[in-house]
């Protein structure tokens, strides 16, 4: 059976529900979420410091969502993201929507003239995108095991990495 197709586009205003929606489902269950991901995006929109925002379309459905937005380096590193949260439904994941949105946002964030990306996520998944930990660039109160940065240039920053302020919201 062939599957089907997948739709990547960018969020329009109708679409902020139905992101919070995926959102609040695909995060539901894991056990490492403190369930603030739906309020990281609102923030993150709020700010107007959502650089992408992509959503996955299945059938005329939103079923995925992929946000990008500038991080702060300590060694003034211009041009470098942070990517998340990445979001499926769970009756739609393990079928490549969020590698086709991860693909198509990092795809999009060469485009922009960024240099890099990064991100806090499980090991097994995002080394296949290109992805690695980088001896000498930290995300404080988080194991280097799990933190994780891409180069579109072949060059790391080195320090610390401040995402923005709306990582911090929790919907209080």
């Amino acid at each position: 059976m062939t599957p089907p197709a997948i739709i990547i586009r960018d969020e329009t205003l109708a679409d902020a529900a139905i992101i919070t929606e995926v959102t609040i489902a695909a995060f539901q269950t894991l056990e490492i979420s403190n369930h603030t991901e739906q309020f990281i995006i609102q923030a993150l929109r709020s700010a107007q410091a959502l650089t992408l925002s992509l959503v996955a379309e299945v059938n005329g459905s939103v079923v995925g969502h992929l946000a990008f937005s500038p991080v702060t380096l300590s060694d003034e590193t211009p041009n470098w993201y942070g990517l998340g949260p990445v979001s499926v439904l769970p009756n739609y994941q393990r079928r490549g929507i969020g590698k086709a949105l991860i693909e198509e946002g990092l795809s999009r964030l060469k485009n922009l003239n960024a240099q890099g990306c990064c991100l806090v996520g499980h090991p097994d998944y995002y080394r296949k995108f290109g992805f690695r930990n980088v001896p000498g660039l930290l995300y404080p109160g988080i194991p280097p095991e799990f933190f994780f940065a891409l180069s579109f240039n072949g060059q790391f920053p080195q320090g610390e990495v401040i995402f923005h302020k709306a990582f911090q919201a929790d919907g209080e």
